[in-house]
């Protein structure tokens, strides 16, 4: 790119707010979304989902952003508080955590637009050009200035980011088809037998859930859509489908300078978010969190080294093809293949293969752990074994259709403070 283009895409997200939808449960996640939100959700070792979004806003220039939050937000807005608090305010940057807080009516947030419509005064006091809507939801990494910037060169009312995905998957998302020049033709919501996109029998187009708006342009519909009250107050459901034909709605491919899609992974089920974490202790993971030039930021916690103990012939501590964070102690036991959080403790002849650990997970001796996702907080009991019989793990915790068992303290009768989230 061109220090002109730069400059110039520069300008745009100077004069862009963006406002990350954070406040869905994620229920397909089931008991691991119920202490926490799911843009709340630990990911690779040490971030978390909100991590994503929010990284891809500061890479990409954007440093005013409005979090809404609702759904069981503690945990996510301590963290926004501990790792993203240290914005320059006297230079108009912020992360600011917009909770649900019946600014236009008595009702909560019922829906994306709504969500946006309750805090629109706050967004006319900032006076942006643009505004870029986000889901929290997702692990990939954007540029946003290149949204932006096709956004103002199609003369667009609102731009749409997609990505493509198989039929199958492509039922949980909008599905968009367009014309040649990547105007928006059609929308369908979740549709139960998606169409393929020209040129595949396999694949479509759907939206990340990410949007462009003028700001004027987005004060207007939402007031509309307000004052429907036959709508859900939705941009999938509602919104975009009224526009289609009376405006200029445009499509961006999340596509990398080659035309090919870059890393995008929503991690909403149990079985996607094992998958995306096992992803990454591969040798060359396709997700790359070691690139200096695109970081993802996050909250650091001042813990020690992780720690390797024994080397006796039959208790000998080590990580094989693993990833192991900072306050891990391995004592005489063997990860292979895992990906162990923060302050994760495997005692002596424990064995932990093809497995995510979440912080402050304690592995008791003569444990046998396999293909499983132990949330936080789990003390396993010594001789815990889990993933060589899922008739029997199912009768305590719960098994995937993929053979991948999640556990979680109340699963292993254990409190968890309001804390640990």
């Amino acid at each position: 790119m061109s220090t002109d283009s730069s400059r110039y895409v520069s300008r745009l997200t100077r004069d862009t707010l963006a406002l990350v939808l954070a406040g869905g449960r994620g229920s397909r996640l089931y008991e691991l979304t119920d202490r926490r939100a799911k843009p709340a959700v630990y990911f690779g070792g040490k971030f978390r989902i909100i991590d994503f979004p929010l990284s891809n806003c500061v890479n990409s220039g954007i440093r005013r952003i409005g979090v809404l939050t609702q759904y069981k937000a503690h945990s996510l807005i301590r963290h926004l508080m501990h790792g993203w608090g240290s914005f320059r305010s006297e230079l108009g940057e912020f992360v600011e955590v917009l909770p649900a807080s019946q600014r236009t009516s008595e009702n909560w947030y019922e829906g994306t637009a709504d969500a946006i419509f309750q805090n629109l005064d706050i967004v006319e006091t900032l006076r942006p050009k643009y505004v870029l809507v986000l889901s929290g939801d997702h692990i990939y990494k954007m540029d946003y200035g290149e949204m932006l910037a096709a956004h103002v060169a199609k003369g667009a009312d609102m731009t749409v980011s997609c990505v493509e995905v198989s039929l199958e998957d492509a039922k949980g998302f909008g599905v968009i088809n367009i014309d040649e020049n990547y105007r928006i033709k059609s929308f369908d919501e979740k549709p139960k037998e998606p169409k393929p996109m020209p040129g595949s029998t396999t694949r479509t187009l759907a939206s990340m859930g990410n949007y462009v708006f003028n700001t004027e342009f987005l004060f207007d519909q939402l007031q509309k859509d307000a004052a429907d009250p036959n709508s859900s107050h939705d941009f999938g459901k509602d919104i975009i489908p009224k526009l289609l034909n009376s405006h200029n709605l445009y499509a961006f491919p999340f596509r990398d300078k080659s035309g090919k899609q870059p890393y995008w992974r929503d991690v909403g089920t149990i079985d996607a978010f094992w998958e995306a974490n096992m992803e990454l202790v591969s040798v060359q993971p396709e997700l790359n969190l070691y690139d200096n030039n695109w970081p993802i930021l996050t909250h650091h916690r001042q813990l020690p080294s992780a720690k390797f103990v024994f080397r006796d012939a039959d208790r000998e501590g080590k990580a094989l093809d693993s990833i192991v964070s900072a306050g891990c102690v391995i004592s005489g036991a063997t990860a292979i293949n895992s990906l162990l959080f923060s302050n994760v403790k495997l005692h002596s002849y424990s064995l932990v293969e093809d497995s995510v650990l979440l912080p402050e997970v304690e592995v008791g001796r003569h444990c046998r752990i396999k293909r499983a996702v132990i949330d936080r907080g789990c003390h396993l009991p010594p001789g815990t074994v889990i993933g060589e019989d899922p008739v029997e793990d199912a009768k305590r915790f719960r098994v995937t259709d993929k053979g991948i068992t999640l556990v979680t303290p109340a699963m292993l009768g254990q409190s968890a403070s309001a804390s640990v989230g």
